[in-house]
């Protein structure tokens, strides 16, 4: 993995993905090293973000190592009309390996064809969010004490759920057994279907989550995600499609935990945060192992 970018999941070969896992383990147990003293990550999020770039940022402080970038587009040239590959060029001069974040589906793909120094995708648009992918992996495995033969169950935006994408694309190399539940509007896209039909491996489409709650080890619920909607009206629709209520969870299974990339807005219900099958602020703690992992490799600190 030694001066590679990561874009998209599929990137990286299933050994590779799950090296990545056991580096991750490591550094939960020793977070705290100065393995990336006199290293500087940039960090360019042309979007918002909470969880991804305080985790990322995170894992490099932790490790010793410094922090240099913007947090929204506002803040940076783009304002002045300053091209996506103008500012990576410019920023590779003062770092040693770009995590990015942009709106646009494939931008993250761009920079890195343009960069000298690796590039992280953190998210781009409604394709991919890889690292978070890795997280997730690592959530299940922790959970589950494995990834193979789950029955992984995915709620709400998997049309523009650029999580969703990675980690369906990830789990299909896992004999994954997949129950996709959204609303009409919002089926996973034809594209990553493909993925699940090319594996061989079986998915069913619900519109009603309580069909499938009982004969789930995991819930990934996501948020309806009104900035990706080019219709305000459209969003109205489906905005409440789902909401996980506590009670709901009386007949699932005792290993079932709830997944979410996060920020929820009302897909899951307060009440289900003092169950012990809620994962969800576990799982964004476990970002910060998985980056430091992945950062390390990528630089080739650790082997």
């Amino acid at each position: 993995m030694k001066n590679r970018s990561l874009i998209s999941i599929s990137d990286y070969s299933k050994q590779e993905q799950i090296d990545l896992l056991d580096r991750a383990a490591n550094f939960e147990q020793h977070p705290r090293r100065d393995i990336l003293k006199n290293k500087v990550i940039a960090s360019l999020f042309f979007e918002p973000s909470t969880r991804t770039r305080l985790s990322f940022e995170s894992a490099v402080q932790q490790l010793g190592g410094s922090v240099v970038g913007f947090t929204s587009s506002d803040s940076s040239s783009v304002q002045k009309g300053e091209s996506l590959k103008d500012t990576i060029l410019t920023v590779s001069n003062y770092c040693d390996l770009i995590v990015i974040r942009h709106p646009v589906d494939g931008s993250a793909r761009y920079a890195s064809e343009v960069s000298p120094v690796p590039i992280i995708n953190a998210g781009d648009g409604a394709n991919q969010h890889p690292t978070q992918c890795l997280l997730d992996m690592y959530s299940i495995r922790k959970t589950q004490n494995k990834l193979e033969n789950l029955d992984i169950t995915f709620v709400g935006d998997l049309k523009y759920g650029r999580t969703v994408h990675s980690l369906i694309i990830a789990l299909c190399q896992f004999n994954t057994r997949f129950h996709l539940v959204s609303p009409v509007e919002l089926k996973l896209p034809s594209a990553v279907k493909r993925f699940i039909k090319e594996a061989k491996l079986h998915y069913e489409q619900y519109i009603d989550l309580t069909e499938v709650v009982a004969k789930s080890d995991i819930i990934y619920m996501t948020r309806i995600q009104r900035e990706r909607f080019p219709d305000p009206i459209e969003y109205e629709k489906v905005k409440n499609a789902y909401n996980l209520r506590n009670n709901m969870l009386e007949n699932s299974r005792p290993n079932l935990k709830i997944l979410h990339p996060l920020p929820r807005v009302n897909e899951i219900s307060v009440d289900v945060d003092s169950s012990s099958k809620a994962y969800y602020f576990e799982q964004a703690r476990n970002g910060v192992f998985v980056r430091q992992a992945l950062i390390a490799s990528i630089l080739g600190l650790i082997s």
